[in-house]
């Protein structure tokens, strides 16, 4: 009999894996298991958000979307990307054996900076690559102001 090393650890991992498989049907419905999502369940897009010298930069990967089928919109500082994948029926759900791909509507929100110009965003869409550009304003700097420090007078 082989001996083995007893791990007080272990016994998180299965509670571990656990909370991931629900936390996991939680958001993607019980398709969120090893068969992929089926129905129209919840799924959000990768999303990069970076700055250059003067822009921040909203780069979503969304391929095989239709652009008409993505919106863009700018509310109260929060850039909301919502739209849809469709999936096109031309082979029967019987005759798949995977679907790992996700369909259905999909929603990211970004709270932008206060230096973001929300009037004046742009969106391009390139080789399944949706592209926000929010252009900044020069941030305010901060003043100083100088505290003149007076003398107490001696009371006679």
């Amino acid at each position: 009999m082989a001996i083995v090393r007893w791990d007080p650890f272990d016994a998180f991992l299965g509670a571990q894996e656990d909370l991931n498989r629900m936390f996991r049907r939680s958001w993607l419905g019980d398709a969120g298991d090893e068969q992929g999502l089926i129905g129209g369940g919840k799924w959000a897009p990768a999303v990069d958000v970076y700055e250059t010298g003067d822009s921040l930069v909203i780069e979503a990967e969304l391929p095989g979307i239709d652009p008409s089928d993505i919106d863009v919109r700018v509310d109260d500082g929060v850039l909301m990307l919502r739209g849809e994948r469709k999936r096109e029926r031309e082979v029967t759900e019987e005759n798949y054996h995977r679907i790992e791909r996700a369909y259905g509507i999909f929603q990211r929100s970004v709270r932008l900076p206060r230096y973001a110009r929300a009037d004046n965003v742009k969106a391009a869409f390139d080789s399944g690559v949706l592209k926000i550009t929010v252009p900044k304003t020069e941030p305010a700097k901060p003043t100083s102001i100088p505290v003149t420090i007076q003398e107490k007078e001696e009371e006679t």
